[in-house]
């Protein structure tokens, strides 16, 4: 069962990137925010999407290999997703930081 949690953790993952997105572009709208909010929350979506597909392909090879009583494969999209959340912030930080708020 561990290996389902550890795929439903990274799917609620994704869906919290997906879910930041939306409130990114909808906060953006309404408060009349240039479109860099809408680049970076189109980013956080396909990320969020992208996760989504890790985690499950992700669970599959490490079921498979535990069926076949192989090593289990190490995480592929941990480093990436460390690096997204990284870039994401500091794309946000940098632009707010040059003082771009309308």
């Amino acid at each position: 069962m561990a290996n389902e949690r550890t795929a439903l953790a990274w799917v609620r993952t994704a869906l919290a990137f997906v879910a930041g997105g939306v409130g990114l572009t909808s906060v953006a709208r309404l408060a009349n925010l240039p479109g860099f909010f809408d680049a970076v929350s189109v980013v956080l979506c396909l990320a969020g999407g992208a996760l989504a597909v890790i985690a499950v392909t992700g669970w599959r090879r490490r079921e498979l290999a535990m069926r076949l009583d192989e090593p289990l494969p190490a995480p592929v999209a941990l480093p990436w997703l460390g690096g997204a959340v990284v870039v994401i912030a500091l794309a946000l930080a940098a632009y707010l930081a040059l003082g771009h708020t309308s």
